[in-house]
């Protein structure tokens, strides 16, 4: 039996896109692939990004904000940056390690202009699609 391959989903903040990209990638490929995700810094857990999961039936409420230093002991096989600022601050990982880059959008800042919170969420739940999508092919 194959080693399930090591997947780390990096973003800035590990509050809302890497969030949903774990999780996303634990509900489609958790029996070939575990999964992380962690950030640069730590925010928090978005509500508003695990809303839109349960809504598209993934819970990601056991989720929390994790450094990269958090995972340090992680022999990662491929790292996927899910923001432009993780893209150009990601550091080096040793080894056979990948590191690739598909940026999405900011949710909370797609959410800025608009002023229902029907309207906002609308906006998180755009980016779960998108990353639902990309994360399904993997």
């Amino acid at each position: 039996m194959m080693a399930k391959q090591k997947i780390l989903f990096l973003c800035t903040g590990n509050s809302c896109r890497s969030q949903m990209a774990e999780g996303w990638a634990r509900y489609f490929h958790g029996d070939r692939l575990d999964v992380w995700s962690a950030g640069l810094e730590t925010h928090g857990l978005n509500p508003l990004a695990v809303q839109a999961m349960q809504e598209a039936g993934v819970d990601i409420t056991a989720h929390y904000s994790k450094l990269l230093e958090d995972l340090q002991d992680v022999e990662f096989d491929l790292v996927i940056t899910v923001c432009g600022h993780a893209d150009e601050h990601c550091p080096l990982f040793s080894g056979g390690t990948s590191v690739v880059h598909h940026g999405f959008a900011d949710p909370p800042r797609l959410a800025e202009g608009y002023h229902t919170e029907e309207e906002k969420r609308a906006q998180y739940r755009k980016v779960c699609e998108e990353i639902r999508v990309f994360v399904r092919k993997l």
